[in-house]
């Protein structure tokens, strides 16, 4: 029995998908199933049931899952206490980063931290808040950045910077730059990220609180996709301040309303004394 098969099972029990299980492991589909039935065959008890159309953990598989995130936390914080053992800050720090954040914050961020801790080295996971999150809660990472805030039980939320958003167009739009209403964004073609974004999250919030709707949508799952997607006049989008400075082939259509995206690093209270996430998170707060 292996620590990869518990984390393997931890992270299907929260997704409930063994494709999508096997993306946010870097594994093959087959290699989950193995590991399940590994896991399965050792304790002699069915984890899951499962059907086409549905998977549900068992009772067996509710116990074995408390346990298995005890004993992952308990692993990696020994890695963790083992290194510290001597005063310098090092081994691998592992993050996880929204896709907003990790396009042009982290890179800045790992720098001066690099600057700081020259032995310390990152293992960096990319994608949406949602992905984030439950790699938190798989302790496949030691801290994320996220849009948005998010706090249960498990996890623990600190917002550590603002963010403005803009509501974008092509140069050429219909709609003038300066001097508009919201209610000229009704009926409006919108290039959005896909479900689990905190930047989508924020614009269904925005078209919610005014009773907008969309003529269409198309969903792209990276900033720089809808920016080229914007450019080429397939819609309005909502994109962070900094992604759209500078770039004259977008503009910026102002409302008489500030949209603010808040950006927040997570992490597992159980991590909070790892020597390597003190340091990041003074980094952050440093911001």
């Amino acid at each position: 029995m292996q620590l990869d098969e518990f984390k393997t099972f931890v992270t299907l029990a929260d997704v409930k998908n063994f494709t999508k299980t096997a993306e946010m492991l870097s594994m093959s589909q087959p290699t989950v199933s193995l590991h399940i039935k590994n896991l399965e065959k050792e304790f002699g008890t069915e984890l899951f049931r499962r059907s086409p159309k549905f998977l549900h953990i068992t009772t067996s598989g509710e116990l074995l899952l408390e346990r298995a995130k005890e004993i992952i936390g308990i692993v990696e914080r020994t890695k963790q206490e083992i290194l510290e053992q001597s005063q310098t800050i090092k081994g691998v720090l592992k993050i996880g980063a929204s896709y907003t954040i990790g396009e042009y914050l982290l890179p800045l961020l790992l720098r001066e931290l690099k600057d700081q801790y020259t032995e310390l080295e990152f293992d960096v996971l990319i994608g949406n808040t949602y992905e984030i999150v439950k790699a938190i809660q798989a302790s496949s990472i030691d801290i994320g950045l996220i849009v948005g805030e998010y706090e249960d039980k498990e996890i623990r939320s600190v917002p550590f910077m603002e963010e403005h958003l803009c509501i974008v167009s092509t140069t050429n739009h219909t709609l003038t730059a300066n001097g508009m209403t919201i209610n000229e964004l009704q009926e409006q073609s919108w290039i959005m990220r896909e479900e689990g974004s905190g930047t989508r999250a924020i614009l269904m919030e925005f078209f919610q609180s005014h009773g907008l709707r969309a003529r269409s949508t198309l969903t792209i799952g990276s900033n720089q996709g809808i920016k080229e997607a914007v450019k080429n006049g397939l819609g309005l989008s909502l994109l962070p301040q900094q992604l759209v400075n500078n770039d004259e082939n977008l503009q910026e259509l102002k409302i008489n309303e500030s949209l603010i995206s808040v950006f927040s690093y997570i992490y597992n209270p159980i991590n909070a004394e790892q020597k390597n996430v003190k340091a990041f998170i003074k980094i952050l707060e440093e911001v």
